[in-house]
């Protein structure tokens, strides 16, 4: 399975690009798997409901199944979070791959840039050589790698595929 992720500091644009990104290859006929990492805590589950009661009594795993969907949800008691590519390894095989975060993975990026986001870390691509391309919605002068138009989804996608093969 392709691997392609799209990184970025709080508010730079990486959850609409992400999006537009999956239409995209969609349209295109491919199939599209995501991962996203989160900082904070989230519950997918809700109080009450009997999958969050077998999981607040203690099991490991509680896997929810409906008519339209199913979810497995593992608590890890206290253990590390597990890496990027392990939870790849949970995914059924799609065409691509899209991982939202995990700014440190060792996987191929592309960093989202907005004006008027504070960027008081500077731009990721400058220490990380796994971003190839920036994803800006102005000029990037120091930039070291190609730089597209933030909302120009297919060119990006374009790229992305290139890049992949």
């Amino acid at each position: 399975m392709k691997v392609y992720g799209v990184t970025g500091w709080k508010n730079s644009g990486k959850t609409g690009l992400m999006e537009r990104l999956v239409a995209e290859f969609t349209r295109r006929g491919l199939r599209v798997a995501t991962v996203k990492h989160a900082h904070h805590r989230a519950d997918i589950d809700q109080a009450g409901t009997d999958s969050h009661r077998h999981r607040v009594a203690g099991a490991g795993q509680v896997l929810l199944a409906t008519p339209e969907r199913w979810a497995l949800m593992t608590e890890l008691h206290g253990a590390p979070e597990p890496s990027v590519e392990d939870l790849l390894a949970w995914l059924d095989p799609h065409d691509i791959a899209l991982i939202e975060g995990y700014k440190a993975g060792s996987h191929p990026k592309v960093e989202c840039h907005r004006a008027g986001v504070k960027q008081s870390k500077g731009l990721i691509a400058h220490d990380n050589s796994t971003v190839r391309l920036i994803a800006a919605d102005e000029p990037v002068e120091t930039a070291k790698v190609p730089v597209l138009d933030l909302d120009d989804t297919a060119a990006i996608a374009d790229f992305i595929w290139a890049d992949l093969r």
